[in-house]
């Protein structure tokens, strides 16, 4: 019973450590990038579809994987219930896990083609070099971060040869996650100043790091007005958006009244949660 038990709490460890959310996500962002850019409406085969959103959510959770186990020594101070710190999985198994992970990534992207392929290389490479020391460069760092957030639009964009319009929905998830970024500065302030990680919050303080973050999210807020504008999307893409722009000045004006580690934490979840909206009223937008 106990070996049992140490058995499903490391499955669940591994499941936790390439953070479930953030890699469907990524392999969603996959498939609303084709989806917003083929508005030829080109016939997409069905493995191409299921080998870009795999290419995602596993070059995603290699990517979280790699992170904690570069930041093993922070999150014992900063995040101590999570696999790694807590003992749940070891180092080296999290090492392999990334790595089994990569290599499924990268040759779900090749099946796709040399331009996914090499769009895959670029990001999974990206990632490694933050995790390694690009994290420690702070506010670069974090930009490193958000553009590959804001790739899988244009790994979509690739499949079916357009990019006009997978560029700038590339632009609103880029100004998102950015202020996402810099709010976590503001939560690992602790553990980052003591490892020498010069985030915006351990450079210039929590406030600057909570206005910068408001006016990364007011620019989202914004940029997500012009694809109706440029009519890349119908009127359902509207009120799903418009609840990823509400949560996002909720967030801004939150933050500018609390900008404590505990409230940063809880407005850096709920912007995950609002990009999740965006996502779909990107989806709802260019299918109806």
């Amino acid at each position: 019973m106990g070996t049992h038990s140490k058995n499903l709490s490391k499955l669940k460890g591994f499941l936790k450590i390439i953070r479930p959310l953030n890699s469907i996500m990524l392999g969603f962002s996959i498939l609303v990038g084709i989806l917003i850019s083929n508005k030829q409406r080109i016939y997409v085969p069905l493995d191409t579809l299921i080998f870009a959103y795999l290419s995602g959510f596993t070059l995603t959770g290699s990517a979280m994987v790699i992170n904690d186990y570069f930041d093993y020594e922070i999150d014992l101070i900063n995040e101590p219930k999570r696999p790694l710190p807590s003992g749940i999985i070891k180092k080296h198994e999290a090492l392999f896990f990334s790595f089994l992970l990569s290599i499924f990534g990268v040759f779900f992207s090749y099946l796709n083609g040399i331009s996914t392929f090499l769009i895959a290389l670029f990001a999974w490479i990206m990632m490694m070099l933050y995790s390694s020391f690009g994290k420690k460069m702070g506010f670069i760092g974090n930009l490193m971060v958000s553009s590959c957030i804001s790739l899988p639009f244009i790994y979509g964009g690739i499949i079916v040869s357009n990019l006009t319009s997978s560029l700038l929905f590339g632009l609103i998830a880029f100004l998102s996650n950015t202020g996402r970024e810099v709010t976590k500065g503001i939560v690992d302030i602790d553990g980052d100043g003591k490892k020498g990680i010069r985030t915006i919050a351990v450079n210039y303080g929590a406030k600057t790091a909570a206005y910068f973050s408001v006016i990364l999210y007011l620019s989202a807020t914004i940029t997500s007005v012009f694809p109706v504008l440029f009519n890349y999307v119908s009127f359902w893409y509207i009120p799903f958006v418009l609840v990823t722009d509400l949560g996002l000045i909720y967030i801004s004006i939150n933050l500018i009244k609390n900008y404590s580690r505990e409230n940063s934490r809880k407005m850096k979840n709920l912007v995950l949660y609002c990009m999740f909206f965006g996502l779909l009223g990107f989806t709802a937008g260019s299918i109806f």
